[in-house]
């Protein structure tokens, strides 16, 4: 046991699947029971991004878009989790950013359920357009674990419990940058993948769900680096966790973070890889397809387009489109077979937040807070709604039972055509 526990204590990336057999997958993946509506990482369902359960809300002039609004105490880059009927988020307070908030949300009203704050034990300087509550926290359906840019892990039961606790830089002191760490957590077969990358202590840890002690702990590259893990399903029964860093990406078994395979040539430090059934997209030398073979080995590399590489928005996919935006705001469609470039269409941006896709709808939101709704159905993306929240957003939204949950640097919003 550490010393901080000593002292406190669908067809969604399935590649096809039916949604029975996603269920089935998605229940393997993360080990506990799990609501079909759930939204339990950065990005959803194996950090893809892409719901199909529901229909999504167009935001179109006039209707009544926002179900509800709730008050943030504070700021924070971190996406909501869903779990049943309850949103969860980071937020950090303070002068200093030093007090960190785990909340928790009804789903269907908004209430604030419970806000349980804790004090930093790491550094809390970080960009002033960052935050400390930067990495989006993660669950497996019967408890959160909430990571903060001051290295601090947090596990908590769905009633806001504390389980256990982790104070990361108190363990490995030199684990930091000037910027912030942003890398958000992923939970699979009971065991919580962080990524702390940086130019001094660079590591990835992944901790045991029930205690917080390490089962494995793995040297990275020295290099300052903000992407999240990603899951990725080799093979049913077979899972791996890809790590990404400037050097490319490297797949690890989840539970004893044994090296699978690597990949070489290259990645960006800031969107993060996307998984589809058995391709994942990395941000490399633009963006670079890789299919994964069928018993889980080295990964072949597809194509290679210059023309979809991506800014700070990861890449998403949905259907046989993949789908990038650029630094100016232009979201840029590819087919998933060959990379060619179908069409492309201007946004208003600029954008740091992740589209997200529900159905054939996709959900981008500016840096100002603008959601702007595009439909993928035609030979074309088009505009068909907009939303202005009015207030700075840099999260990524998620999604659940049709709706679209969105936080800014004061307010949580749903989305929804009801």
């Amino acid at each position: 046991m550490n010393r901080l526990q000593e002292a406190g204590q669908e067809r969604v990336a399935t590649g096809g699947l039916s949604m029975a057999v996603w269920v089935l997958l998605a229940t393997s993946f993360f080990g506990g029971p799990l609501w079909g509506a759930d939204w339990l990482q950065f990005r959803g369902p194996l950090g893809s991004g892409v719901s199909e359960e529901g229909l999504g809300p167009v935001l179109r002039p006039g209707g009544h878009a926002i179900a509800w609004s709730s008050e943030l105490p504070g700021r924070g880059l971190s996406s909501p989790v869903i779990v049943g009927d309850r949103v969860f988020v980071t937020c950090s307070s303070g002068p200093r950013q030093d007090r960190l908030h785990v909340m928790c949300f009804g789903s269907k009203d908004g209430v604030k359920r419970w806000d349980r704050q804790f004090l930093a034990t790491g550094r809390t300087m970080c960009h002033a357009k960052s935050s400390v509550a930067a990495p989006t926290p993660a669950s497996d359906g019967e408890r959160i674990y909430a990571f903060f840019s001051s290295n601090d892990v947090f596990c908590l039961d769905l009633d806001g419990n504390l389980v256990w606790l982790r104070g990361l830089t108190r363990d490995y002191p030199n684990a930091s940058n000037s910027l912030g760490m942003s890398s958000s957590l992923a939970v699979v077969e009971g065991v919580v993948v962080a990524q702390v990358e940086n130019d001094s202590e660079s590591f990835a840890v992944g901790l045991d769900c029930r205690t917080g002690i390490n089962r494995w702990k793995m040297d990275r590259p020295k290099r300052a680096n903000w992407t999240s893990p990603v899951v990725i399903p080799a093979t049913v029964g077979k899972h791996l966790v890809g790590l990404q860093s400037s050097a490319g990406l490297t797949a690890v078994e989840p539970g004893t973070g044994k090296e699978v395979w690597s990949y070489s040539e290259g990645a960006a430090t800031i969107p993060s890889s996307a998984v589809s059934g058995r391709v994942v997209y990395v941000p490399s030398n633009g963006l670079t397809a890789l299919e994964i073979g069928e018993s889980g080995g080295a990964p072949k590399q597809l194509w290679r387009s210059a023309q979809l590489r991506p800014s700070t928005p990861s890449p998403i996919v949905v259907g046989d489109r993949v789908f990038t935006m650029n630094d100016a705001g232009v979201l840029s469609c590819g087919e998933t077979a060959t990379g060619s470039r179908v069409w492309q269409l201007r946004l208003k941006g600029p954008f740091s937040a992740s589209p997200v896709a529900l159905g054939k709808l996709m959900y981008t939101v500016n840096e100002a807070g603008l959601v702007q709704v595009v439909d993928l159905a035609g030979p074309e993306g088009e505009v068909v709604g907009e939303l202005d929240l009015k207030q700075p957003i840099l999260s990524t939204p998620s999604i659940s039972s049709g709706s679209v949950f969105v936080r800014g640097d004061r307010t949580l919003w749903k989305i929804s055509n009801s």
